[in-house]
């Protein structure tokens, strides 16, 4: 049933990242884990192309008076995320780890840092706005700031209006930034904001980079209930179980035949083939939907005899490790049967009578609820749900396609309805004013969602019982069928780190004739990218990082690149402060990672152990060619090419695109907080009418031409693709 493939040259790789995913860290104060050689949570090589290792000086080149005024309205995405403490952070006066004392209105230690590096002074402007928001807030009195927050599409569109200062004019001037573009081309690729005319090459804002070349979003699981529903000799047995509810979800995978599955074994060190046989036992969907409603007990032990049989015993008493395991094969389907399995044995479970199956971390929040979307495609093998851009994926055709104009989007999402409706998908999130899904993992009600390894498997720590064997964890990327040129069943995933669709601008109006704020501005940027800028950036000043009793840095190895090892006190502080949430923690109080280069070092060294075990296990599938991403480059089989996250669009051909206002954020496509989602809403509620009955009907409606009566998907994609050909002509003018 298996094959066994592996080279010794890959066989070595792996087995070092394997031996190196549990350092780095650890979820007591004690942080002396962390000196050991680590490496991030992928477990991958160092990158190609990396950067010099050496800060270049910039003062002669971009001379900047003292005593200098930037005003800057830039922060993340609230009033807690921006330069300065609010009053609720730093309540009458908050200690750090720098031993200072900081007071509400203080800017915090990241940006005090910048001020006596460059001898300026920051008058911080932010309004505690999302990106766009902020930037919307601006745009009629830009003379008021010198550099500004905006999401990465905005900061374009108005800096071909001559509202932002390019920054290409001045890379020769920017020694780091620019040694940072050179090393990473696509990087370039994703911010130039003008492909043609004079402006050509032109950049209008500073990339901002949450890990770069690594997987983003995990599935995550209660894998202790998993283990405790199907692990085992025998049958499975409850005092006390629910039913199941009437089936509506049909089969994805086939019901008869074989499919040929890669893993990786169980210890992580090869790649074999497992082969799902549906003659030996048939599609576990189904057979349960064949037998209707059912007790919860029947259910487990349904799934229990598919997992054996399918499997011809692989997984042997150790079931769970189909879902949760090194070698796990899941799929759609069977994750399926599980959620009802996990659903219907709340008593078993929690000791209740409810326990919630796919939940998203905040279901009154859209930012948060467009999750389950983003894992719809990943479990039906659909492209364009976790774009850089919009929904936008390049076909093997070389063509942008736009998932919302394709009724297998459609299709797939009315598959999570019918989970929506069999209850497998959480109260709040049908109705969010029901239940408040911030609270499931704390309450010991939550199963599973689809999010960032390191925030969420710090509830490990704080909120469950690992002694008693609760543990929250990552696990493997579905199997799903993929169209890359060959329809095949494979794992991918589309959530790969790149450039995000923030960033920050220099304003023409604000900096005017000024040449010491224009240089201000240009040297902050410049920093930024340079080593030391991003340790900055990341960590926060140097106060914040471990030294020796020397005074010396002291670092451990990640990526292939020596970082600084945060120090206790800071560690500490992460604990007390934000329960182990480290992207919290960095932004409400240090004031490092609002934009920029936000390295995973300090991330992975705050990771719980539960966390490192699981993301261990996807860097292992990743590196051994198991899980397939997006490439930062203009891959062979151009299916594989990431998208950039903003496009040359002309003025002519962005005021198109704005006319189609059902396509945009603030009409049916919205991935902000308030904003709402026509994929998520179709998941909570089925097809309702507005845009038709049915996926072809909603595909239909939404890219037919706004004369037509659609929504304007097809000219939407014309004009989109009208600026990608000319960003592919200009790539090869840069790149030979």
């Amino acid at each position: 049933m298996k094959r066994t493939r592996l080279t010794a040259a890959v066989l070595s790789i792996i087995m070092a990242a394997t031996a190196m995913a549990s350092c780095g860290g650890s979820t007591s104060n004690d942080n002396s884990a962390a000196n050991s050689n680590g490496t991030t949570a992928s477990g991958s090589a160092a990158k190609p192309g990396e950067q010099p290792t050496e800060t270049k000086d910039t003062s002669e080149l971009l001379p900047v008076a003292p005593g200098t005024v930037l005003r800057m309205a830039c922060g993340y995405n609230s009033d807690k995320t921006g330069m300065s403490f609010t009053a609720d952070l730093a309540g009458e006066g908050i200690t750090l780890a720098d031993g200072k004392t900081y007071n509400s209105g203080d800017l915090k230690p990241t940006w005090q840092a910048v001020e006596e590096l460059f001898g300026i002074k920051i008058e911080d402007k932010y309004q505690g706005n999302s990106a766009a928001d902020e930037y919307q807030y601006w745009d009629a009195q830009m003379d008021q700031v010198d550099m500004l927050s905006g999401t990465a599409t905005l900061l374009s569109e108005n800096g071909q209006q001559g509202k932002l200062v390019n920054l290409a004019q001045y890379l020769d001037k920017m020694p780091n930034f620019k040694a940072y573009l050179d090393a990473n081309p696509i990087v370039r690729l994703s911010i130039t904001g003008a492909a043609a005319g004079p402006n050509a090459g032109a950049i209008y804002f500073s990339p901002y980079f949450d890990g770069v070349d690594d997987i983003e979003r995990m599935p995550l699981m209660r894998t202790d209930w998993v283990e405790k529903l199907l692990n085992g000799e025998g049958e499975f047995t409850a005092d006390k179980s629910g039913k199941t509810a009437d089936p509506v979800y049909t089969p994805y995978m086939p019901t008869s035949g074989t499919v040929d599955v890669d893993v990786v074994n169980a210890d992580g060190t090869a790649v074999e083939t497992l082969t799902k046989n549906y003659d030996a036992y048939g599609n576990i969907v189904d057979k349960m939907n064949a037998k209707g409603s059912m007790s919860g007990v029947e259910a487990v032990n349904m799934l229990r005899e598919y997992i054996d049989k399918t499997y011809d015993g692989y997984y042997g008493t150790n079931r769970a490790d189909l879902f949760i395991g090194q070698n796990a094969a899941w799929d759609a389907d069977e994750l399926t049967a599980l959620l009802r399995c996990v659903v219907s044995n709340a008593p078993t479970l929690n000791g209740t009578d409810s326990v919630q199956g796919l939940f998203s971390r905040e279901d009154a929040n859209n930012q948060r609820r467009v999750d389950l979307y983003r894992f719809a495609g990943t479990l039906f093998g659909i492209r364009g749900m976790e774009s850089r851009l919009d929904y936008l994926y390049v076909g093997t055709d070389g063509e942008l396609h736009d998932s919302r104009n394709e009724v297998e989007t459609y299709e797939a999402l009315s598959k999570m309805h019918d989970l929506a409706t069999e209850g497998l998908i959480s109260k709040g999130f049908i109705n969010s004013e029901d239940v408040n899904s911030e609270k499931y993992l704390s309450d010991d009600n939550g199963f599973m969602h689809y999010d960032y390894n390191q925030t969420q498997t710090a509830y490990n720590a704080t909120a469950l019982d690992n002694a008693a064997g609760e543990k929250y964890m990552a696990v493997m990327v579905p199997v799903a069928k993929w169209n890359d040129g060959e329809e095949k069943y494979m794992r991918f995933t589309e959530s790969w780190r790149s450039v995000k669709v923030d960033g920050w601008g220099i304003s023409v109006a604000g900096v005017g004739d000024n040449t010491d704020k224009l240089n201000a501005c240009l040297r902050l940027i410049d920093y930024a990218y340079s080593p030391d800028g991003q340790i900055l950036m990341s960590y926060g000043p140097d106060a914040f990082v471990k030294h020796d009793d020397s005074g010396n840095v002291v670092t451990f190895t990640f990526n292939g690149k020596e970082w600084p090892v945060v120090s206790d006190e800071s560690y500490n502080d992460l604990w007390e402060l934000q329960n182990g949430n480290y992207t919290n923690y960095a932004r409400y109080y240090i004031g490092s990672t609002l934009s920029f280069v936000k390295s995973q070092a300090f991330e992975f060294q705050c990771t719980h152990e539960v966390g490192k075990e699981g993301a261990g296990h996807i860097s292992n599938a990743i590196a051994l060619g198991t899980i397939k991403h997006p490439e930062l480059a203009i891959a062979d089989n151009s299916w594989y090419t990431s998208v950039p996250t903003v496009l040359p669009q002309e003025v002519a051909e962005t005021n198109a695109i704005n006319e189609l206002t059902a396509l945009s954020a603030s009409g049916s496509f919205g991935q902000g907080k308030e904003q709402s989602n026509l994929y998520v809403d179709i998941i909570a509620k089925g097809f309702t009418g507005e845009t038709g009955s049915d996926a072809a009907a909603t595909a239909k409606k939404v890219s037919d031409t706004v004369a037509d009566g659609g929504w304007g998907g097809t000219t939407y994609l014309t004009r989109r693709n009208e600026a990608w050909h000319r960003l592919l002509d200009f790539y090869k003018t840069i790149n030979g």
